[in-house]
């Protein structure tokens, strides 16, 4: 598919302009993450039960990433033992329609290849 509204130059900056987003949001787990923080604040714990399969070492390994890029606040309360949240930063909550998107997108695909799955079945 050509898309004729963009030219050389223009067509190679929307490219590099993906292809920085992926590489701040690329990866297993940062997008889960995302996705998590964005129904609101959440302990390390919480997190690591959400996003299921991911180690602590990683996860504290991506939300370093994420906060190093903006995304994500790190917050430490003075308690005993001492409590961490994080949360999304309002530039990380500018994500959330294309997370949005993504879930809606996922749910409509999983729901299309459960229906053919299903169709390719009952034809056996």
């Amino acid at each position: 598919m050509v898309n004729k509204n963009c030219d050389h130059n223009g067509c190679k900056a929307k490219i590099r302009s993906v292809q920085d987003t992926l590489d701040i949001l690329g990866g297993k787990w940062k997008i889960s993450i995302i996705g998590s923080l964005s129904f609101g604040k959440k302990r390390f714990m919480e997190l690591q039960r959400e996003v299921e399969g991911v180690g602590a070492k990683m996860l504290s390994k991506e939300l370093r990433d994420l906060e190093i890029n903006e995304l994500v606040t790190r917050t430490v309360y003075n308690t005993k033992p001492v409590t961490v949240e994080y949360e999304l930063t309002d530039y990380g909550k500018t994500l959330q329609p294309v997370i949005s998107a993504m879930m809606e997108w996922g749910e409509n695909h999983r729901r299309r290849i459960i229906r053919k799955t299903t169709e390719l079945s009952l034809m056996e």
